[in-house]
């Protein structure tokens, strides 16, 4: 038998590729890496705590939902008492007898200029409450995130409700309520939930 035999169990070894950095090495900075077998999977992270996927809209989430129509619908109720005291505007101040004096019909004007601005606001937030309502059976983090900003500018709009017959102080206690029950955590996690 002779060297050059493969089948010869003993002959010469088969030459092995000359060592160099690779296993049992330490590698060179800047020296590209040399891996053996397969590339390494990306890191395993489970979503939503452990792999939950919440495929109905927990309670929670759904009572900020109705909390939130609340707010909005107090704003349109607010937006039709400022409506209100717009219309007969001209009349309680015919009635007070504020015409004829140029400076007091100059204040009078400043205070309809008040009215019309709140009456604006109001129905901005009305709107803006009836959107964010309409959003979270489809919306992302987004509207989580939108509604407690919104709640929290209606609790300062609800200071300044608070002479309309008690409604300032629901649109307080209510817009706390959604602050607390949007920012838990089913509520994250279904508005962070895959769509697919």
């Amino acid at each position: 038998m002779s060297f050059g035999d493969p089948n010869n169990p003993y002959g010469q070894p088969p030459q092995q590729p000359p060592a160099g950095p690779g296993y049992g090495y330490p590698q060179q900075p800047g020296a590209p890496q040399q891996g053996y077998g397969y590339p390494a999977a990306p890191p395993v992270s489970q979503p939503y705590g452990g792999g939950y996927v919440p495929t109905q809209m927990p309670g929670i989430t759904r009572a900020a939902q109705i909390l939130l129509a609340v707010i909005a619908v107090a704003h349109v109720l607010i937006a039709a008492a400022y409506g209100k005291a717009l219309a007969e505007w001209d009349e309680t101040m015919l009635e007070a007898g504020i015409t004829g004096d140029a400076e007091v019909e100059r204040y009078a004007d400043l205070g309809k200029g008040v009215v019309v601005f709140f009456l604006g606001l109001a129905a901005v937030f009305a709107i803006l409450g009836l959107v964010l309502v309409l959003q979270y059976a489809k919306g992302g983090n987004g509207v989580r995130v939108c509604s407690i900003v919104y709640a929290s500018f209606a609790i300062v709009s609800g200071i300044f409700s608070l002479a309309l017959y008690g409604l300032g102080l629901l649109i307080m206690i209510v817009s706390i309520l959604v602050i607390v029950f949007a920012a838990r955590r089913p509520s994250a996690e279904w508005f962070r939930r895959p769509r697919y």
